[in-house]
């Protein structure tokens, strides 16, 4: 009998759960510009920033002006959208900025020449350090800024750890770990972008093999995949699950709701980042000018200080807790400790682990597709042959093969480009759904098994690779 449900829900009467606060922007009084924003943030901070800009802007030109937050899903959906709507309208597609969503869909955005460059003023950039923990705050060619920055880490239920004698995690590795099948928390990173970015790291901290073995069973560990970032604290607060991959803020936010007694959260030394969470103006910007404003007062001081202080504290938030960090160094020494509930100086915090962002852009899509395709939507199939493995006993000679891909690290960079062939993607998925099937179907027994499904796959890529080749040498002959 599976008494892990029954187990669940006692505990969930047993702990304590926040409460979801709903808001809605200020009201904007004789607006006569606009700004329209597309962003995954949540209305805390678009409430803030709305209102903080607008007395900024009101300062600076006399004149009011109206934001329109577009909310077209998380940040693997925003950029499809930005891609999509530029390849019908390569002028412009009526959206002034993008505001949130990390750094990578930003370098890809840059690379693909859809933002529109703009230098700060030398007063602005001289305080903006070039780098935090050896990733870039800013583009080099001023294509996009880190807004506020951002930790990957581990959020854990204590008392659900204590009560049911679960460990206390240290690294990606230990979500990987038999014991805790089916109390691992996660996000589909096709939808959620701050899920993205953990997967991509394990890649790159343990090497293309490795960190697929971890996901795999990772994956295989996870009750379900939550379409939204947010969602995996939540869980892990309500005690669905003990574990979850967590952004810093969403940890953090859980973390002052019910207290550091019952919710932990740990970034594994040396394995995660702090990433920029970016915001740039889009190519073609109808209201460029205003977009501009906005991008200064965002990385001016008194927009920083909306991501650190309490509300109600001189130059903080007015409703809002948004627990995030400033990119300006000198505001770790400014804003008083009581003011805030953020006590991490990244810009304090060192990491022997150097995160390719380049490398990360350029396959984004083939992971999460990767990801969505062995692990998500073949869940079940997974879960099955994890579980026969377990109480087999036959974990560790089974992992390499549960884990094995059908491409290499190599070959996943080369079909960047080619995956906005929507017929060659759709093509490649449906062979990689079948070696799914067939994978877990079988029980994946052994390395022959994963050496067939690698070298098939990887035939089909290559092959629908070389016709693509062919076809592009016809055209320009």
């Amino acid at each position: 009998m599976n008494r892990r449900p029954v187990i669940r829900s006692l505990l969930r009467g047993l702990l304590f759960t926040g409460v979801v606060v709903h808001a809605t922007g200020p009201a904007s009084i004789s607006a006569q510009d606009r700004l329209v924003i597309v962003s995954p943030h949540w209305e805390g901070i678009r409430y803030e920033f709305t209102r903080g800009f607008d007395a900024f802007y009101r300062d600076e030109t006399g004149r009011g002006v109206e934001i329109e937050w577009m909310d077209v899903g998380g940040t693997s959906e925003i950029i499809r959208f930005i891609k999509s709507e530029f390849t019908g309208k390569p002028e412009g597609i009526g959206i002034d900025l993008m505001f949130g969503g990390g750094s990578d869909p930003f370098v890809e955005l840059a690379r693909l020449g859809l933002l529109a460059p703009f230098r700060l003023p030398d007063d602005q950039l001289e305080g903006l350090p070039a780098e935090a923990g050896g990733y870039p705050i800013y583009d080099a060619e001023y294509r996009w800024y880190g807004a506020t920055m951002a930790g990957f880490g581990i959020m854990y239920n204590k008392r659900v750890a204590q009560l049911v004698a679960l460990p206390v995690p240290e690294t990606w590795e230990d979500l990987a770990d038999p014991g805790l099948y089916s109390w691992v928390g996660a996000a589909d990173p096709r939808k959620s972008g701050s899920a993205h970015v953990p997967f991509e790291i394990m890649l790159q901290v343990y090497g293309w093999e490795r960190g697929w073995q971890v996901i795999t069973a990772l994956g295989a560990n996870a009750r379900g995949f939550a379409n939204s970032g947010s969602q995996v604290p939540k869980d892990v607060t309500s005690g669905e699950v003990a574990y979850g991959m967590a952004i810093d803020f969403y940890a953090w936010a859980q973390i002052n709701a019910v207290g550091p007694e019952m919710i932990g959260y740990t970034m594994p030394d040396n394995l995660t980042i702090l990433n920029p969470d970016g915001i740039s103006i889009l190519k073609g910007a109808t209201n460029m000018a205003v977009a501009q404003s906005f991008l200064r007062y965002v990385l001016s001081e008194a927009g920083q200080r909306l991501w650190m202080q309490k509300p109600g504290t001189p130059g903080g938030p007015e409703q809002f807790q948004l627990n995030r960090f400033t990119v300006l160094p000198r505001l770790y020494q400014r804003i008083d400790p009581a003011h805030t509930s953020v006590t991490f100086n990244p810009f304090a915090w060192k990491s022997s682990f150097v995160y390719d962002a380049v490398k990360g852009a350029a396959r984004r899509h083939i992971v999460d597709d990767m990801i969505g395709v062995f692990v998500i939507d073949a869940h079940a199939a997974l879960q099955r042959t994890w579980r026969r493995a377990i109480e087999r006993g036959d974990v560790e000679r089974l992992l390499p093969s549960l884990g094995a891909v059908p491409i290499t690290e190599e070959e996943s960079l080369a079909l960047g480009d080619r995956w906005r062939d929507q017929a060659f993607r759709n093509r490649t998925l449906l062979s990689w759904s079948r070696l799914a099937a067939e994978k877990y179907g079988s029980g994946a027994s052994g390395w022959a098994g994963a050496r067939y499904l690698l070298l098939f796959g990887s035939g089909l890529v290559l092959a629908g690779m070389v016709l693509y080749l062919w076809r592009l040498k016809r055209r320009s002959g």
